[in-house]
Parts: C-alpha cells; structure tokens; sequence
C-alpha cells in the first residue's frame, strides 16, 4: 500500500497516519519529523529548513525531493508507505511519480483530510508537542494525564513555533495556494480519498479504512 496522506494543518493527519501505518503495517515517512531531527541535531539541512519552517512557508522542492525519494528507495518501504508532507505541491508530485516509475510502482491512494479553516487553528493552536519522544496532544481534545507533561516520559510539553496563532494562519494561506492544488492532481488520476476530518478521530479512521480496503492485520 504506497500512500499520501493531504490535509491542511491542523487536519490530524499526524494522528491519523499513526494509525494508517499500524493498520496497513507500513513505515510512516514524514518529512516534518524528517526535518526535526535535523534541527534538532543541528545538521545544515535543519538549519536552512528551520529558517523556512519558523516562518510558516514551505522548505523548498529541491531540499526536500532528494531526501523523500532516498527515503522510499530503502528496503524497508519496498512493500509500501505512507507519505505525510509530501509532496506538498505539483512540481513535487510530479517528481515523486517519475521516481516511483522508475522503481515500476506507482500511489495507490491520495488521502485527503478536509475541515473547515476556524477549527484548524483552534486544533493547531491548542497542540502540545514532547521534545523527547515527539508524542502529539492537544489542550481540549486529547491533553495529556497531567497538564503539561508528556504520560510517556514525563519531559514538559511544548507549542512549536510553527503552532503558533500567526505562523498557523500563514501555514494555511501557504497551504491553500500551493498545496491544494494537488486535490485536483490527484482527483485527475482517480487516486484522491475525501474524508471528512472534522469528525471524531475514531471515525475519521473508519472512513479511511472504508476507503482504502482490507488490511494485513484483517
């Protein structure tokens, strides 16, 4: 199962793909994760996306094509992935399918996470984030056991620059003039999945799992 999972921010498609890659059994490939390890580590590759992520805009196509395409060549994706922040625009989308042409394999869905802009920026906003172990909560909708602290490992929690009020507003105008066009990319080849994001998490998984049929755990 090689997949895409779309949605602007704040749509869950963080939680969902923890899902989507313990069904189907595949890795998760997520270029912001990618892109923290490198910041966090301080290599020149963090540091030149840091400078775009602080500010809400997109790491540009030719940083982050090389790095997906070296990352869906390793062995352990041969069988299949889950592609989470890329491709975020059609040039990148085009170079992922000429890479996956030449590996003769090609996407089997592109799923795509829809909710309305006001409820993005209230999930956006209200996300806490473990610097430790990157688990994910929110303040209302799904906060940890005792507030601040991660139930995992006890680090303090923390809200990310690109989680904050103004960088979220200009992540979903970044979004929407650059990324949406893929909706329509992939409507064009038959592979795009529309789901209703603004439904509870549990259901929002059902109606991906309705879509993209039977898993290996089934």
């Amino acid at each position: 199962m090689r997949l895409v999972i779309l949605g602007p921010p704040g749509a869950g498609k963080g939680t969902q793909a923890a899902s989507i890659v313990k069904e189907y059994q595949v890795p998760h490939i997520s270029t912001g994760d990618i892109f923290r390890d490198n910041i966090k580590r301080g290599t020149d590759l963090g540091k030149k996306a840091k400078s775009y992520m602080d500010e809400g805009g997109l790491v540009p196509d030719e940083l982050v094509n090389e790095i997906v395409i070296d990352r869906i060549k390793q062995d352990d994706c041969k069988d299949g992935f889950l592609l989470d922040g890329f491709p975020r625009t059609t040039n990148q989308a085009v170079v992922l399918d000429a890479a996956l042409e030449a590996m003769k394999t090609k996407l089997d869905r592109a799923i795509n996470i829809q909710v309305d802009t006001d409820l993005l920026v209230n999930r956006a906003t209200g996300r806490r984030v473990c610097p430790e172990c990157g688990e994910t909560y929110h303040i209302s909708n799904n906060p940890p056991k005792e507030a601040g602290i991660c139930d995992h490992d006890g680090a303090k929690l923390i809200q990310r620059d690109d989680d904050k009020e103004e960088t979220v507003a200009k992540r979903i105008s970044v979004y929407e003039s650059q990324t949406a066009p893929l909706i329509d990319y992939y409507k064009g080849q038959g592979l795009l999945l529309n789901v209703n994001g603004s439904q509870e998490i549990d259901q929002v998984f059902e109606d991906i799992k309705k879509g993209l049929g039977e898993s290996r755990n089934q």
